[in-house]
């Protein structure tokens, strides 16, 4: 795994710092390569601004803040508005689909856009709280950065025993939309939403 920046966005209570955790233990435990975490709230507990900044490597970090993203998560539309600017040309761009309304995005930069409705996906397994972890399984498809049973793995070793089964089922249910996903449908699919509500 090359050096990659990450940046997860959301609200507080979607997971948004326990998905990063995830991840980072993937890499830095169960793939023995090397990660850092950073953190930021907003000032209430729930439903406040959160966000988390992810770096993996097969190299040790030297810094552990995020620059510029080479991919980012976003999981509503405060955070999309706050931190979609700063994704680099090139980079990926995963939403919430029913949580975010893409526009705007710099038309200079390659951002390859995809979107899963991870809420609604959460809600259909019985717990809406499980939609970290159908985010975290339709990354590890898409970006094939980390290995799909260190994932598994990490997130089975960092819920309570009594969510695990729930938590991975939901994996597995982002790691099969993430499987099948392709840009060009999403952004098209945002373009004719765009066009219909304007």
């Amino acid at each position: 795994m090359q050096l990659t920046e990450i940046r997860i966005a959301g609200f507080g209570g979607q997971g948004v710092i326990l998905s990063a955790m995830v991840l980072g233990k993937a890499a830095s435990i169960f793939e023995k390569g090397y990660a850092t975490v950073t953190q930021n709230f907003g000032p209430e507990a729930r439903g406040g601004a959160c966000s988390a900044q992810l770096i993996i490597s097969d190299a040790p970090v030297a810094y552990p803040y995020v620059t510029q993203p080479d991919i980012m998560v976003v999981m509503s539309q405060e955070a999309y508005n706050r931190f979609a600017p700063e994704l680099k040309d090139g980079g990926t761009l995963i939403v919430e689909q029913d949580l975010v309304r893409v526009t705007g995005l710099d038309k200079k930069k390659e951002i390859k856009v995809y979107g899963i409705p991870a809420t609604r996906i959460a809600e259909g397994l019985g717990k809406k709280m499980v939609l970290n972890s159908v985010m975290v399984g339709f990354f590890t498809a898409l970006t094939g950065l980390l290995d799909p049973d260190a994932v598994r793995k990490a997130v089975a070793d960092s819920v309570p025993s009594n969510f695990r089964e729930l938590n991975l089922q939901a994996f597995d249910k982002g790691f099969e939309c993430g499987s099948t996903a392709a840009p060009d449908n999403v952004e098209a699919q945002l373009e004719a939403e765009t066009v219909t509500e304007g």
